[in-house]
């Protein structure tokens, strides 16, 4: 085996003395200096600049370089000297030619060999290592998978509920301010009453950090409230001893700005929001913030993103939950806007791992049958990589959605923005502040759809699956219904309706040219009027975004593939008459709302031509979006509903794609404005 594969010797060191004991004296500052991290190779590949790493501005940094019982921390500051190149740099450093950033290394113990692994399930919701077993008998698997998980026992293991031999402990920041200190105490401890469903009583517990405690001691499980630029992801991660799987430490780090969304959508949804008792949206936003302390907190526990949570009364706090509201009587409420507790799920994925086997049970056994069980229960499981939306296929698993039926969903989620949009007025900023912040507000209330549009789209041309074995009576794959698949596209037209994304007059007299010290941000609407706020983009970026999801290749090839299995089911042709029918055949009285369908207009032609010269999709798809594009050529020449200049900008485009389809450079649309958490300034 040693002689099988290369090595990778990271450093070489000078031998300072030898030791009486027979072991060296080295200097671990040079290996401390280097760029292990690849800073410079990360800046570089994120078009933000040319930089190198400047040793005379590098130092070692003692500000936490410790050492405790069981592990070291090192710490070097290292600077980078350079050109940036954009904003991400300068938008976080005084001065971008010299960016310093602190490198840490952490040696840790590795723990006794008393740990006793659990095999990973595809279908149980946990984080996976893996490690290749050459000497593992021919005809078994050669990638051996394991669970991730902590050291967990009972000092009782034949009590029905019995102490833990140790217990989980999480230590919460000691800085954390209140009220999001409560709400992150209690969201976080959440996590006990899935550890009690299996016969644990406090295995689970949050504390406060102890003044004299080190959050980089490996000892501690921290959750730690950080500050950066922008509302950015937050994390949880753990410290894994890459042999067993066994977790050494759980560390979660939770971003202060990233509540600020949902602060927001509460300020632009409910009506005359500052005029209330309290401060509901701060509510929302505390409630927001005990779900995140329990998600990220899973991930620290071993448990992996469970996206079809959503289809099943919100069963799992590894969702990626988006705010509930509901329209009744008329009015926007949200009583129940993130839920409370832990989930369903959560008490089966916990059963799984953390489970204990009953003495002279057959593990596998026990396990396949916590499973069943939810199986029995209707609870799902279905992670990342099988819920994004761009070229996503799974009818159940999305993010940021509510609800078992995606489309009708959809529309509910149009109505309540509807209803937002009709009564926002002034009202939804404070006393004293530019009306610019009430542009800034209307920005999420406008794109609310928005990550309900991503689940309804996979509905389309979906397939439902699980992550099925063998022995079990889960689905393998079958093809989603033909009338889920109609509802589905009817709600995705709707988003392209002109009169959905016409924003009333009466609204736009609110939003006059940004003030004074008040700039656009990436969270802002973009404009093709200079200062003036442009509605017509705004629209069009709307449009964009259905039309990007609706068009996308794999799902056109999809939509071919299933017809030809069954002629009942909607195929690429149909998809694109509704298309048509919905935007070049309709015609408004209304000028206002006759150019927003031309903006709407021309963002669907171009998805056509893209979809039309698309390599990875299949032939047959080139040709329906060539027939369409044909169709639309057609309608134009035959009817005279437009003005002349409009119909001759449509055909030149079309002729100059049909004769030139090499030099065809799509056209994007202005950006959408950011609506998950960010991370870092990128170029607009």
């Amino acid at each position: 085996m040693e002689q099988a594969f290369a090595r990778s010797v990271l450093y070489g060191f000078e031998i300072e003395e030898r030791l009486e004991n027979g072991s060296y004296l080295v200097d671990l500052t040079p290996f401390l200096m280097e760029d292990w991290h690849g800073v410079a190779r990360k800046i570089k590949g994120a078009n933000a600049g040319s930089y190198s790493l400047d040793k005379s501005r590098s130092v070692l940094w003692m500000e936490n370089t410790k050492n405790f019982p069981e592990n070291t921390e090192l710490e070097a500051l290292l600077t980078f000297k350079g050109e940036p190149k954009g904003r991400m740099i300068s938008s976080v450093t005084p001065d971008a030619r010299l960016v310093s950033v602190v490198q840490h290394h952490s040696f840790i113990k590795l723990p006794d060999s008393d740990y006793k692994t659990r095999a990973f399930h595809p279908g149980a919701g946990n984080i996976m290592m893996s490690y290749y077993d050459y000497a593992g008998a021919i005809g078994t698997d050669l990638v051996k998978r394991l669970a991730i998980r902590h050291r967990l026992e009972k000092k009782d293991p034949g009590a029905e509920v019995s102490e833990a031999v140790e217990p989980i402990v999480y230590y919460l920041d000691n800085g954390t301010p209140e009220p999001v200190r409560s709400a992150l105490m209690e969201g976080a401890s959440w996590w006990n009453q899935a550890f009690e469903a299996i016969g644990y009583k406090d295995a689970f517990q949050v504390k406060i950090l102890p003044e004299d405690a080190d959050p980089m001691d490996v000892r501690y499980n921290v959750i730690q409230w950080v500050h950066r630029s922008t509302r950015g992801w937050s994390y949880g991660a753990s410290v894994t001893d890459p042999r067993t799987g066994e977790i050494i430490k759980g560390h979660v780090s939770l971003g202060s700005l990233r509540v600020r969304q949902d602060y927001l959508i509460a300020q632009a949804l409910l009506d005359k929001p500052f005029d209330r008792d309290g401060d509901p949206m701060l509510e929302i936003a505390l409630a927001r913030i005990r779900q995140l302390a329990a998600h990220e907190v899973g991930h620290t526990l071993g448990f992996t993103h469970n996206f079809a949570a959503s289809i099943s009364n919100r069963a799992s706090v590894m969702d990626y939950p988006h705010p509930l509201y509901e329209l009744k009587g008329g009015q926007i409420t949200a009583p129940e806007a993130y839920d409370k507790g832990i989930g369903e799920w959560d008490k089966v994925t916990v059963a799984y791992l953390y489970g204990t086997i009953p003495e002279g049970a057959n593990e596998k056994a026990y396990l396949d049958k916590v499973l069943d069980s939810a199986a029995e229960q209707g609870l799902q499981f279905i992670s990342d990589s099988d819920s994004r939306a761009r070229g996503g296929a799974h009818p159940y698993a999305h993010l940021w959605d509510n609800g078992k039926d995606a489309a009708q969903a959809l529309n509910e989620v149009l109505d309540i923005r509807e209803k937002g949009i009709s009564q926002f007025d002034a009202s939804h900023i404070q006393e004293g502040e530019p009306y610019s912040v009430l542009e800034d507000v209307f920005v999420p209330l406008y794109l609310f759809h928005r990550y309900q549009t991503e689940a309804a789209v996979k509905v389309l041309g979906g397939v439902d699956y699980s992550y099925a074995v063998k022995g079990a009576s889960a689905v393998i794959q079958r093809p989603v219904p033909e009338k889920m698949q109609e509802e589905a596209l009817d709600a995705l037209l709707r988003t392209l309706s002109a009169e959905e994304l016409a924003i009333p007059k009466a609204q736009l007299a609110l939003f006059p040219p940004r003030a004074y010290g008040y700039p656009r941000t990436r969270e802002s609407f973009k404009s093709k009027t200079d200062v003036a706020f442009d509605p017509y983009s705004a629209a069009e970026t709307a449009a964009d975004m259905t039309l990007s999801l609706l068009l996308h290749p794999s799902r056109a090839s999809r939509l071919v593939q299933q017809k030809a299995f069954d002629k009942n089911l909607p195929g690429l042709e149909d998809l694109m008459k509704s298309l048509l029918e919905n935007t070049f055949e309709k015609n408004h009285k209304d000028p206002y709302l006759q150019e927003i369908q031309q903006m709407i207009n021309f963002r669907v032609l171009e998805h056509l031509m893209i979809l039309a010269s698309a390599t990875e999709a299949y032939g047959q798809v080139n040709g329906v979006a060539r027939w369409t594009i044909n169709e639309i050529e057609n309608t134009l020449k035959s009817t005279n509903r437009l003005p002349e200049y409009y119909s001759v900008e449509y055909v030149n485009r079309i002729r100059e794609f049909r004769e030139h389809p090499e030099e065809f450079k799509f056209t994007p649309a202005k950006p959408l404005p950011d609506g998950a958490p960010i991370g870092s300034y990128c170029e607009l």
